[in-house]
């Protein structure tokens, strides 16, 4: 079990392509820290803010008057936004929380935004500067899992969003492999095909050997 003696809660962030099993491993990770007498919360993005909520209504439909280009740049200022909300809102903002020792989880941050709303150098550094002005996250884990498994777990789903097929996956999951390949902060990769409870475990023990005995 950890002890956390410092003032200051986590941020930590799940990503990886869609079926690879954040919400879940989120949701682990909380019933962990409650474990261990420490506060967390799930705060996924997008928020439930008013531009959280559009968002997701866009995944669902998308507008019909926008090419795909267009589109992803929509969709790149929307996250921006509402990532900003997301960090620095005065109510359950990240940089409240973390303030007030509370460790936040979040599903998705400024990754999926290279991941998902890039094809090519220049629009990557266009949502690079987008993003540029966002911290890093405390511990950041990739859930690295083959795009035919991960689309085999979300057939079934009853709401389909707009990426969620072969093609736009496969090229998301190479845009993870080039961001992780020069990210200098702290992170692990996972094999998200293993089982939930195999999973949690590589996560817990990375946290309690790597991240909190740093601080101890």
């Amino acid at each position: 079990m950890i002890s956390n003696k410092k003032k200051r809660g986590y941020f930590i962030v799940f990503e990886g392509i869609d079926g690879a099993g954040s919400s879940t491993q989120a949701l682990l990770l909380q019933e962990y820290f409650s474990r261990c007498q420490q506060k967390s919360v799930i705060s996924p993005e997008p928020t439930h803010s008013r531009i959280g909520k559009l968002i997701r209504e866009f995944l669902s439909t998308p507008p019909a008057f926008a090419s795909e280009e267009l589109f992803e740049q929509q969709m790149a200022y929307l996250f921006s936004a509402d990532r900003h909300y997301h960090l620095y809102n005065s109510i359950d903002g990240v940089k409240k929380m973390v303030e007030d020792n509370i460790h936040v989880i979040a599903t998705r941050y400024y990754f999926s935004s290279l991941a998902y709303n890039t094809k090519n150098p220049q629009q990557y550094e266009f949502v690079s500067l987008l993003n540029k002005n966002f911290p890093p996250p405390d511990f950041l884990f990739y859930l690295d899992i083959p795009v035919d498994v991960a689309l085999a777990r979300i057939e079934n789903r009853h709401k389909k969003e707009v990426y969620e097929n072969r093609e736009k996956l496969l090229l998301v999951k190479d845009n993870f492999e080039k961001i992780l390949s020069g990210y200098p902060y702290p992170h692990l990769r996972v094999d998200a095909a293993k089982s939930q409870q195999e999973i949690h475990q590589q996560i817990v023990s990375y946290l309690e050997t790597v991240a909190f005995g740093k601080v101890l």
